[in-house]
């Protein structure tokens, strides 16, 4: 069963009697995360929640890469109030379906994606990723990232993506932890294979009861510090002109003159 879920932005493909669900997202360069696509994938997980023998999503981008991240155009200070609580409604969308979610990953996996990837479970990538969470070089953070990658990684190398911006590939992600399996040719076979050797035979009402242990506490950091930290971005860093300045280059094509204020 293949469904599209919004238009042209997430399709979802039953396998396994429906205990596998295979989500793709995007379709667009780079499957931009813009605030359709964001609503569509919630959407989606709002439902597996809701599917009754489901085990596992398995998610990627659409095409040659994962994500390049959330619309700029989104960041800037019309609309990054709307932006930031569509990503945060769709974080905790993924997180409370209660089902174990696999990032398969292609590409270049950045930003908002590399945010979304890193909720997933386990990461299954490609030899020719290129991950990161490049905020820092527009003038602006990552809120959810600045969260849950120190809880995945250790505080040294989560702080070390998030403060430096830089990009990494597999073999580095996998030393440091982000990255779980690195795929010799399409990393869909190898999530599907890990999913079908160690899931398959589990219950699914089982699975979704420690699923939601293991993960008690990030849902309770991110719903108790993800407020304040969407505070400090739309109260204070928005207040500053070299965030504007930063986005807008970015969009300009050209680099930033920052004002350090």
């Amino acid at each position: 069963m293949t469904e599209s879920v919004s238009a042209a932005t997430v399709t979802c493909q039953a396998l396994d009697d429906e205990a596998l669900w295979r989500v793709t997202f995007g379709g667009t360069r780079g499957n931009i995360l813009d605030r359709p696509t964001m609503s569509a994938i919630g959407q989606t997980f709002r439902r597996a929640r809701a599917t009754r023998g489901l085990k596992a999503v398995f998610l990627e981008g659409a095409g040659p890469h994962f994500s390049f991240g959330a619309s700029v155009q989104e960041h800037l200070p019309a609309d990054v109030a709307n932006m930031l609580a569509e990503f945060r409604e769709m974080v905790f969308d993924v997180l409370s379906s209660d089902v174990v979610v696999v990032a398969v990953v292609r590409g270049q996996c950045l930003g908002a994606g590399l945010e979304l990837a890193s909720l997933c479970h386990r990461i299954v990538a490609a030899r020719d990723v290129k991950l990161g969470q490049p905020e820092i070089a527009l003038g602006v953070f990552a809120p959810v990232a600045s969260i849950v990658l120190p809880e995945r990684l250790g505080r040294a190398r989560g702080e070390d993506l998030c403060l430096t911006g830089r990009s990494i590939g597999a073999e580095e992600g996998s030393a440091m932890g982000l990255v779980d399996e690195i795929a010799p040719a399409d990393p869909f076979d190898n999530a599907l294979a890990w999913a079908r050797a160690h899931l398959s035979a589990r219950s699914a009402s089982s699975l979704r009861m420690a699923v939601r242990a293991v993960r008690a506490n990030l849902m309770s950091r991110l719903e108790k510090e993800l407020p304040a930290l969407e505070a400090l971005y739309l109260d204070e860093l928005m207040a500053t002109s070299d965030a504007v300045e930063g986005l807008q280059a970015f969009l300009d094509r050209r680099p930033p003159v920052w004002r350090h204020a």
